[in-house]
This record gives C-alpha cells, structure tokens and sequence, in this order.
C-alpha cells in the first residue's frame, strides 16, 4: 500500500510530544498512558521476521474486596490476502492459513485466551464481482471444514479459544451460504456459532448476492475465559444489534469486519461504531479489520456511477480494542499485518456499570412500546405539529 498512512497514530506521534501528546491521549483515548504490556523478545523478533506488528496494551479494574480479579487476554489478528486472485481457491485459502498459523503461534506463546480473526479470513472479499464461480467454493461446513479442522488443532495445543468468521455452506439446508462466526472452544470442540444479522446493499459489498441475513439470534458464548459474543462487519452500524448481545450476558464482544477506506469509505467512523458500543453497554468491544488491496480478474461496476474496476480497496485495518469506560487502545497499523493484545480485567464491566448506570435508566420498556407501534402497517409517528390538535 504505497503511499498509505501508516497509522493514524504515526501521525500524532510524529507532531506531538510531552505535554500536548498527554492531553491529546486523555481526551481522545481514556487516559494519558496507554498502559504498554511487555512481550516477549522472540515474539517481537518473529514479528519482524514474518513482516507484522504487534502491540499489547492493559485494561486494568480497581481492586476490590469481594472478588478476585477476572484477567483474561485476548488477541486481534488483521491481515492482507497472499495469493493473487486468479490462483486456484485451494492454494489462496492454503496460503492465508499459513501466514495466519505464524501470527496465531505467536498469540498462543504470549498466552493469549481468546483469539478473534477478521472477517472472512481466510479468502478475498470478492462480493463485488457478484460472480458464484469460483468464489462460492471458498464455502465449507462450520462444524467439520478444512478451516475449523485447522484451528481445533491450535486451540488445543495454545488452549485458546478462537473466533473464525467463515463463508459457511449449509448442506444440511439446500446448500444456503451464510457469513458466520465458528467459536472453537480451548478444547477444541465447537461450542456454537452466529450468523452475520445485517447484510449491506451498497458500493462494492453488495454481499446479498452471496448469502442472507443470519437466523441465530444474538448468542453469547460462555467460555472458560468469559462470555464472548460476535458482531459479524456491518452489524456494527446497528445500535440495537450491540445492545442485545448485552442484554444477553456478553462481557466481550468481538467485532470481526472488512471494511474500505477512501473518499467514501468507513474510516472516519471506524474508530467510534465500537467505542460507541462499548459505553452504552458496559462491556469491552474489540473491532478488527483486514488491510490491502484486492485485484480481481473480471472488472465489475458498484452502480454508483463509478467506472468499471476490478480492485478493491484499501481496506485500511486500525484494529482496536475498547474498554467500558470508553478507555480504548491505540489501532494496529493501516497497511500491514499485526497483532494486537489486550490484558482484560472483566471485574471493570460491573464497576462501570455501577458508576455510569447506564443499564439502570434505559427505560426498556418505553422503547419496546414505541418498537411495536412502529412496526405496525398504518404506524402513525409522534410528530407535534404547532397548529394541529
């Protein structure tokens, strides 16, 4: 990505420094200090011979006096495809397990917990070409494909658990595609899994060519480390979305996604929509996105008046982690690789929760008779007009 920003973070460290950088971190992201975590040496060193980042950084609680600290350590991992596109689907999907497994084995050695790949990881985002073939066979089963299989295996050996968003074909129901989230258990076992709930229409990820708005609901899993749920992409932009997975029990919640940059792009809202979730609902959030441009054989059209093209991109990642105070990390890098670790102490949900009392005044009640007079045919919306009785 020749002539990208490197990070929006390069920036600011680049102009600013003593005084004004503190300030600039206290009102921009929660606190003056970023609160680095040590790595390992052979972790920084693999990083650098494998060309990605990597950045860890702690969330910490105020100790108390009835209950232990919850520590848990999680891990982001955003990536750019291997392959060119024109290669067989099996030698790009092998390529990018590859590269992958050297970021995961790093995770596992900095004894991360639980481990949330980006959206569609392990292909190229090709919905734009509107084309089934070759891209549905990318396909496979969430339970038993080639991909789960690969990940049980390191879930096992790192006892880690691993969030992998798929393009999961359904046999067992007339073959249906679906974009859905596998959560592999630190035994290996699939504990469940989530289908994406809100498909965009518009630009280049017209992705209702492909699949359809996921019929799982709002699960949370409840894993040896704590209870995680899954925002698949553009059900970020969907406040309710967010707000359900609370209301379920979710203490993380992972927001794998890919998402463009550009004059029309996501990025200037990228580093709210999580931040955003993370404060209304008292729980941490993590947002991760791929990095790259994609190249594909056949040009296609987005019908926005826009001509022909046949790349996509850039998908700009800055994947970040956010507390429920607000408190959030610094991204990952706009243009490479990287992983990025958070040290949690999910003992800060319920200090929150109890300080800000946002779950204790949102008046759910009023909210679920307004919801119901609005889905109604001959709704008539509560507008107050001045001469109007």
């Amino acid at each position: 990505m020749d002539g990208e920003i490197h990070s929006l973070e390069s920036i600011i460290n680049n102009n600013l420094n003593g005084y004004d950088l503190e300030q600039y971190n206290r009102i921009h992201y929660g606190r003056t200090n970023h609160i680095e975590v040590n790595l390992k040496e052979s972790s920084s060193n693999t990083a650098n011979d494998a060309n990605f980042d990597i950045a860890a950084y702690s969330f910490p609680a105020k100790e108390e006096q009835t209950r232990s600290p919850r520590i848990v350590k999680i891990g982001l991992i955003q990536h750019s495809i291997v392959t060119p596109t024109d290669q067989s689907i099996i030698d790009q999907k092998n390529a990018i397990l590859q590269k992958v497994k050297t970021i995961i084995d790093t995770a596992g050695e900095e004894g991360v917990n639980v481990l949330c790949l980006q959206e569609l990881w392990n292909m190229p985002i090709f919905f734009g070409s509107r084309e089934k073939q070759p891209w549905c066979e990318f396909s496979e089963s969430a339970e038993d494909g080639p991909t789960t299989r690969f990940l049980r295996e390191l879930a096992i050996k790192y006892a880690m658990v691993i969030v992998s968003s798929i393009l999961e074909r359904d046999e067992n129901h007339g073959d249906v595609l679906w974009n859905t989230a596998v959560v592999i258990s630190d035994t290996g076992n699939v504990i469940g899994k989530h289908r994406k709930s809100h498909i965009p229409r518009g630009g280049d990820l017209n992705e209702s060519t492909y699949y359809m708005e996921g019929n799982t609901g709002h699960p949370v899993f409840a894993t040896r480390y704590g209870k995680i749920a899954v925002n698949i992409g553009f059900g970020r932009h969907h406040v309710l979305n967010w707000m359900i997975f609370g209301l379920n029990g979710a203490e993380i919640v992972f927001n794998p996604s890919a998402t463009v940059g550009g004059d029309c792009g996501s990025e200037h809202t990228w580093n709210i929509g999580a931040r955003n979730a993370a404060i209304t609902n008292g729980y941490f959030t993590a947002a991760i996105n791929r990095v790259g441009y994609e190249r594909f054989p056949n040009e296609f059209t987005s019908g926005d008046g826009m001509p022909a093209h046949n790349v996509l991109g850039p998908f700009y990642g800055s994947s970040y982690i956010c507390g429920p105070n607000g408190v959030r990390s610094p991204g990952l890098s706009r243009t490479r690789d990287g992983l990025l670790i958070g040290v949690l102490d999910l003992n800060l949900n319920r200090q929150v929760r109890d300080s800000a009392c946002y779950q204790m005044t949102q008046r759910l009640e009023l909210y679920l008779k307004s919801l119901s007079k609005a889905l109604d045919f001959n709704y008539d919306p509560q507008v107050i007009h001045e001469h109007r009785k």
